[in-house]
């Protein structure tokens, strides 16, 4: 039965445990099985919804309505009424070709949703009827009284009611270290996730046991609210989307314009209406660029292999250019812009500070380092494990304790350890008790208050004035070379047994402190130097502390000498116009502390002013910002399957430099689309031309070039240089430009004056001098008959050819013209693209074949040359490349 429309006011889950049950109208034994069924109807099951999906139907006709593909339906429905089936099969095959490339870059499904299912467990132990039963998780409902118990994946939110877990809370807020969940805890004003009486669903209980009564499930759990805001919106198109899109109308119009206009021209001039139609048809064609679309998308799938050689991997093709038109990158500090490999560089005693690779000699740097590693849970490897597990802060430690020389077996550890009090978010600590003994350790301002004692050289004195304003000075001096502080701290309990944990971190001695640093990465200073030499802006989003946050994001280059932090809270209280403004603003900025909201809202901030977003995350709570991004970068190392699914790109080594470098990539990507768009737009002049003359002279010069011959070109012979095109290497400087506007096109003002007006021009009046040529030579004059069976058939054949011939011909020197924009072809070398050599091999066996081989000459039309007519076409490729080899010299005189 489907849920009912209307479903009941969420209540407050951190009420106490009998207000709770009133508001849930339930008790400490749970449901009953006919209440829990009448609940389901209310509340629907307890999984995640997923709005609008694709249906592939709809899409594969998408692709059917596009301008070209309505275009070259109408002039295969022109063909087939004009009685030339062949054509019409040959058109509607371009049809399909190009419908089915671009079908097969659309059908990347969205899958976030699934992935973040994939975190809730298939059933749960609820009490029904008063007894412990096995639910499918499916059927949890409100007031459900739930087990959680070591190993457990939490299945909906709940409120503790009695026990004691750790949760593992790094799917919802990246945190690494187990969080402290108790059934008693004393009420905190703050947000929900840092609440100790909640657990959340899709989280894990790593230890202890308790039971919870459920408050939320579905998507109005916490994991369904990050559901939602990564379905929210629209997959947007990107810039060359957009463009082509753009362009294809104007082809559209054009092509629909001029075949109007010139079939009546035509039929003034005293062509018959079959003539005319067929004339029709072929300025629609020659107008049409079959090849344009298929031509891109093979293009932007070698840049999406470039890329994955390089360690990112893109799921969508046209991201690859529209990595080229980022004008901003969003990016997480930890395990981005850092190793996300802690390293204990400084030690603090009482008295001394020291460097932690020289610290060997001193006892009390070796009892801290014991210490420091006993109050752990992580394992090194080596250490009865696969590999290193655990906080990176913890396995940072062990390893200090190992340098020292009093390394810390973790299985020794664990079996001397009678209790463990995991870390707390509130409270900034854990703790331990071995032996007798506890340790402690955590951020100073938490550890700090509770010391009464400290170690020095000389035994163990009270803690004195000097020595806490030493201690002040040093956190300070630390915070601010970016050092995460922890405080060491230990107590001897005897034969006493402490009654809770309050009564346990009390009157502790202070061992000392331990500065820690996460490197940055090899080659990220360099790559911010290469973003911002490319006029990106780079700002930092991170849960962690802002000064810290702040002093990484100064050593990489980020926000000058001293970047601007804004903390999450004060993100929270700005509304959206101050937000804008703020981004708004030059510069670069640390967004601290920040929640899933408040990265989305930056991100649609950003958007909102025009920039072009790539956005980096790894966590569940990061897939509604990397689904709106531009460009969503997930980390394939350290990232959940929620974060690959939403991003558009995932990148296998965790590395800024590869977001930068793919940045570099999508630039060439766009450039070099651009040069096989203008190879492409260059052949249009030369094919409309001869239809211009035949529909001019009321056909008293028969037609110069063919239909069939022109679909030979724009998909036989141009293809494979246009591709090779696309995989040109990039041109001197391309990171020194700064980014393009957003709505600048791959087609501009510039493009289309070298393709028509230079490229194109040169080209038409050397092919229609070949055509005339051999005309003229056989006897031919205006009006006289060249049909099959009269004399000067085979020299119209031959005609036609030489027309064919040519532009395959101007192609040549087009190709080696287009491969640059403004530098000469020397600078670049003209043997370098070897692609290119071999397409243009191609080219010529191909138009050899329609030439030469008689079954291929009766389909096409087409006759052999002879050898007048192909030492007349040996210059065409080099009078076309030389024209344009003098304009960009032109260009860069003025330049």
């Amino acid at each position: 039965m489907a849920p009912i429309e209307t479903v009941p006011d969420p209540v407050d889950e951190r009420r106490p445990p009998l207000q709770l049950f009133r508001d849930l109208r339930t008790t400490a034994d749970g449901l009953g099985a006919r209440e829990a069924a009448r609940r389901l109807t209310v509340y629907g099951p307890n999984e995640l919804a997923r709005r609008g999906g694709r249906r592939w139907p709809r899409e594969l006709l998408a692709q059917f309505t596009q301008p070209l593909a309505v275009l070259l339906m109408i002039a295969a429905v022109l063909a087939w009424l004009g009685g030339t089936p062949p054509l019409a099969v040959a058109v509607v095959a371009v049809i399909l070709l190009n419908a089915g490339f671009a079908f097969a870059q659309e059908m990347q499904a969205e899958r976030a949703v699934e992935a973040l299912a994939a975190y809730l467990p298939d059933s749960a132990r609820a009490l029904r009827d008063g007894a412990i039963t096995d639910v499918p998780a499916r059927d949890l409902v409100p007031g459900d009284v739930i087990v959680i118990a070591e190993g457990d994946r939490i299945c909906a939110d709940a409120r503790l009611i009695d026990g004691e877990v750790a949760v593992d809370m790094s799917a919802l807020t990246g945190e690494s270290m187990p969080t402290g969940r108790v059934a008693d805890a004393e009420f905190v004003p703050g947000p929900l996730l840092e609440a100790r009486e909640l657990v959340f669903s899709g989280t894990a209980c790593t230890a202890g046991l308790a039971r919870a009564v459920v408050t939320r499930t579905a998507m109005h759990s916490e994991i369904g609210r990050i559901a939602a805001l990564s379905q929210r919106g629209r997959l947007d198109p990107s810039p060359l989307e957009r463009q082509v899109r753009l362009a294809t109308w104007i082809i559209a119009i054009v092509a629909v314009a001029a075949g109007a206009v010139f079939l009546a021209i035509g039929v003034a001039a005293g062509l018959t209406w079959a003539a005319a139609i067929s004339f029709a048809i072929g300025l629609i064609v020659a107008n049409v660029p079959e090849g344009l679309l298929p031509t891109i998308t093979l293009a932007l799938a070698a840049g999406v292999r470039d890329l994955a050689r390089g360690g990112a991997v893109v799921k969508r093709l046209s991201a690859v250019e529209t990595l080229g038109s980022t004008t901003v990158i969003c990016t997480d500090k930890t395990g981005t812009l850092t190793e996300n490999r802690m390293t204990v560089t400084r030690l603090w005693l009482c008295g001394v500070e020291l460097d932690a690779a020289q610290a060997g000699a001193e006892p009390r740097a070796r009892e801290l380092a014991t210490a420091a590693a006993t109050c752990t849970t992580a394992r090194a490897a080596g250490d009865g494990a696969q590999g290193s597990t655990g906080d990176p802060t913890e396995l940072a430690l062990l390893r200090l304790a190992g340098e020292l020389g009093v390394p810390v077996r973790s299985a020794g550890r664990d079996a001397a350890r009678s209790t463990l009090y995991t870390f707390d978010t509130r409270l900034k600590r854990m703790s331990t008790i071995d032996h007798g003994r506890v340790h402690t350790k955590g951020a100073a301002e938490s550890v700090l208050p509770l010391c009464s004692r400290v170690l020095t050289a000389d035994g163990t004195v009270a803690l004195s004035r000097p020595v806490l304003a030493d201690l002040a000075a040093t956190v300070e001096w630390y915070a601010a070379a970016g050092l995460r502080v922890l405080a060491v701290a230990r107590r001897d309990l005897g034969t006493e047994h402490p009654a809770d944990r309050q009564n346990a971190e009390s009157d502790l001695t202070l061992l000392g402190l331990v500065a820690l640093a996460d490197p940055l990465r090899d080659g990220v200073a360099d790559a911010v130097e290469a973003a911002h030499r490319a006029g990106i802006r780079i700002h930092v989003i991170t849960g962690d502390y802002g000064p810290t946050a702040a002093e990484i994001a100064r050593q990489a280059g980020i926000g000058g000498r001293a970047p601007r932090i804004v903390a999450g809270g004060d993100l929270d209280s700005m509304t959206e116009a101050e937000l804008d403004r703020l981004l708004a603003e030059p510069g670069e900025i640390v967004f601290a502390r920040s929640s899933p909201e408040g990265k989305l809202r930056i991100c649609e901030g950003l958007r909102a002013n025009g920039d072009i977003v790539a956005m980096t995350g790894d966590g569940v709570n990061d897939a509604p910002a990397l689904r709106h991004a531009d460009i969503g970068v997930a980390m394939g190392l350290s990232g959940t399957d929620v974060a690959r699914e939403a991003a558009t790109m995932v990148l296998t080594d965790d590395n800024f430099a590869t977001v930068v470098g793919a940045v570099d990539a999508g630039r060439r990507v766009f450039d070099n689309v651009r040069k096989f768009v203008l190879y492409i737009f260059a052949h249009a002049v030369p094919e409309v031309v001869p239809f211009l003359i035949f529909a001019l002279s009321g056909g008293a010069v028969p037609l110069p070039l063919t239909v069939l011959q022109i679909l030979a070109i724009d998909l036989g012979t141009e293809t494979l240089p246009a591709l090779a095109l696309g995989r040109e290497r990039a041109e001197p400087g391309l990171m020194n430009r700064p980014p393009r506007p957003s709505k600048a096109g791959v087609i501009d003002r510039r493009l289309l004056l070298r393709a028509w007006g230079l490229l194109g021009v040169v080209s038409a009046a050397l092919v229609t001098a070949g055509f005339f040529w051999t005309l003229w030579r056989a006897g031919w004059h205006p009006g006289d008959p060249v049909g099959a069976g009269t004399a000067l058939h085979h020299a119209y054949e031959q005609a036609t050819t030489m027309t064919f011939a040519g532009i395959v011909a101007c192609q040549i020197g087009t190709a080696f013209a287009a491969r640059t924009d403004r530098a000469s072809l020397r600078s670049i070398g003209l043997f370098s693209n070897r692609l290119l050599l071999a397409g243009i091999a191609f080219e010529l066996v191909f138009a050899g074949l329609l030439i030469y081989v008689p079954t291929l000459q009766a389909i096409f039309g087409t006759a052999a040359l002879g050898p007048g007519q192909l030492a007349l076409l040996a210059p065409f490729p080099i009078v076309v490349w030389g024209v344009d080899e003098l304009y960009r010299a032109v260009v860069r005189r003025r330049a």
